[in-house]
């Protein structure tokens, strides 16, 4: 049975996943953190992508997208995991090793302001959640760092979100979600 056709629709919001094959770990270095922004910056040059929010995580990844164009989505995400996964196997020698994703990413459309919001949030507190620093703001890997600490270029790979932040956006953001919220977006 052949895949059904993603949605990739312009000007539309999506929440963006992707999770490493077998969960193994394939974030292990400030380079491979690195690397990994650098193609995210160069697949959002070659399609105009706005940027709202991510977080990369040891073995997965979260963004928060919105297209400028239909078919932009798909031509973005293609860039950056097929990008990915050559430059992982040449740099680690596993070249015809396998898969490095588990799969295709999977989008997910995001259709109110509210929900918009609880995504950002969720995205930016994956580091808390998951005990590798105590503020979303400490981890280097994600939007939140940014906003607060990342220098003047750092913070280009950002768009300024079409919804307000709240304005005490550090206490917001640091503020544990309800698991109804988590749920809601799991």
């Amino acid at each position: 049975m052949p895949r059904l056709a993603r949605i990739d629709i312009g000007n539309e919001i999506y929440h963006v996943i992707n999770r490493a094959n077998g969960r193994m770990q394939i974030f292990n270095s400030r380079e491979d953190y690195l690397l990994f922004e650098k193609i995210i910056e160069e697949a959002k040059e070659l399609t105009s992508m706005r940027i709202f929010a991510y977080e990369i995580m040891p073995n997965h990844w979260h963004l928060v997208l919105s297209p400028r164009n239909d078919g932009a989505l798909g031509i973005f995400m293609h860039h950056l995991t097929n990008n990915h996964t050559r430059q992982v196997h040449t740099t680690t020698g596993t070249i015809g090793s396998g898969h490095l994703y588990q799969g295709r990413y999977k989008s997910f459309l995001i259709d109110s302001e509210n929900y918009l919001l609880a995504v950002i949030k969720y995205t930016e507190r994956n580091s808390v959640r998951a005990k590798l620093v105590r503020f979303c703001e400490d981890w280097q890997w994600g939007s939140a760092w940014l906003r607060v600490n990342g220098t003047a270029h750092q913070k280009n790979l950002i768009d300024p979100s079409p919804v307000n932040l709240p304005g005490d956006y550090i206490k917001w953001i640091n503020t544990t979600e309800s698991l109804k919220e988590i749920d809601a977006i799991r």
